[in-house]
């Protein structure tokens, strides 16, 4: 079930990106943090209650790795994210992401001395290179600032994310995923609106809070990116070999193509039919490897 989770995992981000990416330009990236990571929690909240989830029993170093965790990955990695994004657009923001499933791999056996078969290893090359191929094009209207830091954010953001994850991997053996999920964005809701504060003050948080709160973009894409996604997320690493659900959550990107083609119209070229098969055809190799 672990592969599932992941493939519904990128499903639901690739239609966040989409969201996220039209709401960067109205708010800045931690007010956009602050905002997903309250409905998130919420959302979490919601499900503990509702389901009647038992408390956990997190000892104090899983406290901590879930506190560093949710600091690095929920803070920092998602504001980078975001920056990032809002910089390059999410066309050139998918191409930077694909190092995401190298620092899996990567991260993954110096922690846990983990590897997955070397069919799966091919199947992430022609996903990631079906990636690059799709969604690379030359930036013409991007700042070179803009595009250096942009580049720069992406990656320390998805190498924060591959190992926020990770870290959490052991913690989520004996603990539900609701609960891991709930303290770790718990920790980055409390820290963005600290900073978010300290920045603009209170009033100025107030109002940019209550606008997210009322706009479409920002309350789907947190429901589908950080609620939805966040606990199939969580389900793929615990289930099944982290590489395994690295690849598969990189999938959001042929999805966004999809839908774009069938949503917004957008044309389908010979470099994204090629870029997708590429993708479709490493994807069922992880998938049937072992």
């Amino acid at each position: 079930m672990g592969d599932i989770y992941a493939i519904i995992t990128a499903v639901c981000w690739s239609s966040a990106v989409i969201l996220f990416d039209v709401s960067t330009k109205k708010f800045e990236a931690i007010q956009l943090n602050a905002l997903k990571n309250f409905i998130g929690v919420v959302g979490f909240i919601a499900t503990i209650i509702i389901f009647a989830l038992p408390a956990p029993n997190f000892s104090r170093s899983e406290l901590l790795t879930l506190f560093i965790s949710g600091i690095l990955g929920i803070l920092i990695a998602d504001a980078l994210f975001l920056e990032s994004l809002r910089r390059l657009g999410s066309g050139l923001s998918a191409v930077v992401s694909t190092i995401y499933s190298p620092a899996i791999f990567i991260i993954a056996f110096v922690l846990y001395n983990e590897t997955i078969s070397l069919e799966s290893y091919f199947g992430g090359f022609l996903v990631v290179s079906g990636i690059a191929i799709s969604v690379y094009k030359v930036p013409k209207n991007i700042k070179r600032e803009n595009l250096f830091l942009g580049i720069v954010f992406g990656i320390f953001a998805n190498i924060l994310t591959a190992y926020s994850v990770l870290i959490v991997k052991p913690v989520m053996v004996d603990n539900s995923i609701v609960y891991v999920a709930l303290y770790r964005f718990s920790v980055g809701l409390l820290t963005a609106v600290f900073i978010c504060v300290i920045k603009n003050g209170f009033s100025s948080f107030i109002m940019k809070f209550k606008e997210g709160l009322s706009n479409k973009s920002v309350l789907l894409g947190s429901f589908l990116g950080t609620y939805l996604s966040v606990i199939f997320w969580l389900a793929g690493y615990k289930y099944t070999l982290a590489g395994k659900a690295a690849i598969y959550n990189q999938l959001s990107t042929v999805f966004i193509i999809l839908l774009a083609r069938y949503f917004l119209n957008e044309a389908m070229t010979m470099r994204k039919t090629v870029g997708v098969s590429l993708a479709i055809v490493g994807a069922i190799l992880v998938g049937l490897s072992t």
